[in-house]
């Protein structure tokens, strides 16, 4: 049996990120590795940040270099909560795909293993929203666990695993997707 010593997490904030390193502090525990905990701001980041900071005076980019920081400490937090080492990157990206970079930082870094989350999106909501997990996939040099999040009491499972929805105004032409 492998036994991976040197863990990348790419985390986003997200309650999939959450369980991908859950999962990965896990791995870590029983095998004595370490994390490396991935964070990621890329261009997509950085024009929804300036939307929601939209008439505000700021530097946006200090706002999330910050907002990450802080992702990355508090993942840090709970690694070592648990007895298991994680250090910290924090990327800034511009016109890179994030799977390339989650594949350089492999890397560099000389991990044996990604973890990381995906919302199990399937049909019209991957289509449009596509799966960062796939694209790791399709692009990491190493073996990718991939953790799917965990319904919770609000969804269960069998909602979960339904397809999504999709909804066309026919006053406005709006898309939405349940």
């Amino acid at each position: 049996m492998t036994i991976y010593q040197r863990i990348l997490v790419p985390i986003d904030g997200s309650e999939t990120a959450r369980c991908g390193l859950q999962e990965a502090i896990r791995l870590a525990k029983a095998g004595g590795g370490q994390l490396c905990l991935f964070h990621v701001i890329d261009d997509l980041s950085f024009a929804l940040a300036m939307d929601a900071y939209a008439g505000q005076q700021g530097d946006w980019l200090n706002t999330m270099r910050e907002a990450g920081a802080r992702l990355l400490d508090e993942a840090k937090g709970t690694a070592a909560a648990a007895g298991v080492k994680a250090e910290g990157v924090l990327y800034e990206r511009v016109s890179t795909r994030l799977a390339d970079a989650v594949a350089a930082e492999a890397a560099k870094w000389k991990a044996d293993l990604i973890v990381l989350g995906t919302h199990g999106r399937r049909g019209v909501g991957r289509l449009l929203l596509g799966s960062g997990a796939e694209s790791v996939l399709r692009s990491a040099p190493i073996p990718v666990l991939v953790v799917r999040a965990k319904a919770t009491d609000a969804q269960p499972a069998e909602e979960a695993a339904e397809a999504p929805r999709v909804h066309v105004s026919l006053v406005t032409g709006a898309l939405k997707i349940e």
